[in-house]
């Protein structure tokens, strides 16, 4: 048995082929399996609000103030973050804000330092 990628969409790993189609049944999407192939060759770049290329261990700088979910406290707009991890996630950075603690933040609310 051959293993098929996860769905692009929800990473559902119980795809299934239709055809040429690739199909999630947990969401109802489908893909090309050419689609799939091309994908995974290409890296995901992730960038910060002016463009630049972001990498595993640079720092940088908050953009605007944010709000957190929960704890009701505000990151400043120029906090600086040190020894950010990117991941592929709809937050795309994991990283520790001193007096905040370990969190999730979109490489779009960011600048490199």
């Amino acid at each position: 048995m051959s293993a098929l990628p996860p769905c692009p969409k929800c990473n559902s790993e119980f795809t299934y082929e239709d055809g040429s189609q690739l199909v999630c049944p947990e969401c109802a999407h489908e893909w090309s399996a050419q689609a799939t192939e091309t994908a995974t060759e290409s890296a995901k770049v992730y960038r910060d609000a002016a463009g630049n290329v972001l990498q595993d261990g640079d720092t940088v700088t908050v953009i605007k103030d944010l709000k957190l979910k929960g704890s009701g406290g505000t990151v400043k707009m120029g906090t600086k973050v040190k020894n950010i991890r990117l991941v592929d996630s709809d937050h795309d950075i994991d990283c520790k804000i001193d007096g905040f603690g370990a969190m999730s933040l979109k490489s779009e609310f960011v600048k490199k330092v």
